[in-house]
């Protein structure tokens, strides 16, 4: 996750967004075929320092300017001018944080997967399993203990639904121009901006520049995410409290000690899911407060967005790869649950549970 987001790849990224406008320009006639291939060949073989780039950019408030700087510098004639036709600069960095959006859900969604399907195993197999319900933190009535993993992987199933279905929809190409209008490209715009979006693998739509709905749509998608882990990290905390002991994270060497008491065994993949949820929620309320950008374009509004979306992407993928681990390799104390159940004395009638259970896994595994 951190290479999706690093200097290289957002580079790589803002070069090919100029190679595929370079292209689709020339596909549509405002550039000659000689040009674009002058442009692409420059997006290719163009060679940046990754620190040199970033101070030119932290001084002119934007990548584009020193990159589109440097392309035209080892360019000649015509081709300089060529370079960047028709775009602004926000069109470089939304469109370079879309094509890390997609890169980076695609992470964050196979783990998701892994911990989903684990989850949903190990709900089948305990779905006759008494266990104690416990509600406001206290004993209630019985419930097959496959319920709550059941429920757990349920939850993350629709977290993991939304985030794909949010970036399926708000990952676009941004191509609007100086002030949004698409000006320079002789009535092409629209065209160009679609063969982008295929070349690139984003999705097409109209400029959005101030329209910032997208951005945190997925940002949200991504704290739900991390939330729906968190409420699978803190059940399992709980249950694996030595007073309880009904399921305990896989022990692994060198993980979950401590270093004062060594008869603990502490649920660090849990750890890690809380954390995140802890800081996500913040993060979030920045991409909101975003929303009311100024008019055609914003000020300090979208910069701010970048660094807190690769922020929400990297909690996402720590929680959910230590949670997918989790899943894996949980262990489940039958004996500590059937010890519990009868010290509560509250019988081992579990209702429906088995019948909600194999209801809940065949929705989200189907």
């Amino acid at each position: 996750m951190l290479a999706v987001f690093d200097d290289d790849a957002t580079i790589a990224h803002a070069l090919a967004f100029e190679g595929a406008l370079a292209r689709a320009q020339a596909a549509e006639g405002i550039l000659s075929e000689d040009l674009a291939v002058a442009i692409v060949d420059a997006c290719v073989t163009i060679a940046m320092s990754p620190q040199a780039v970033a101070e030119e950019s932290a001084l002119a408030g934007t990548l584009a300017i020193p990159l589109v700087a440097r392309l035209r510098a080892s360019l000649r004639g015509e081709a300089k001018a060529a370079v960047h036709k028709g775009a602004t600069s926000q069109d470089v960095a939304d469109t370079v944080l879309m094509l890390q959006t997609r890169a980076a859900a695609a992470l964050v969604l196979t783990d998701l997967d892994r911990i989903v399907h684990a989850l949903g195993d190990l709900a089948i197999r305990h779905a006759d399993t008494p266990a104690v319900g416990r509600t406001l933190l206290q004993d209630a009535l019985p419930v097959a203990f496959g319920l709550r993993l059941a429920q757990w992987g349920a939850g993350i199933a629709d977290a993991a639904r939304r985030l794909r279905r949010d970036v399926a929809d708000h990952a676009r190409i941004q191509l609007g121009g100086a002030a949004g209008t698409r000006e320079g490209l002789d009535g092409a715009g629209s065209a160009i901006a679609s063969r982008m979006a295929d070349e690139l693998g984003l999705a097409v739509g109209e400029p959005w520049h101030a329209r910032r709905i997208g951005i945190a749509a997925i940002g949200t998608s991504l704290a739900i995410v991390i939330g729906a882990i968190g409420k699978m990290a803190r059940d399992i905390a709980l249950l694996s409290q030595s007073a309880v002991g009904e399921a305990r994270e896989p022990a692994i060497a060198g993980r979950g000690g401590s270093s004062a008491m060594a008869h603990k065994r502490n649920p660090t993949g849990c750890q890690i899911a809380l954390s995140a949820a802890l800081r996500a929620p913040g993060l979030v309320a920045t991409l909101l407060a975003g929303l009311p950008q100024e008019e055609e374009r914003g000020l300090g509004g979208w910069q701010a967005e970048g660094p807190v979306l690769a922020d929400l992407f990297l909690l996402a993928a720590g929680a959910a790869e230590a949670m997918a681990n989790v899943a894996e390799g949980l262990e489940i104390d039958e004996g500590a649950i059937a010890r519990n159940l009868s010290q509560a004395g509250i019988g081992t009638d579990i209702g429906d549970s088995a019948a909600i259970v194999r209801a809940l896994v065949a929705r989200y595994e189907g």
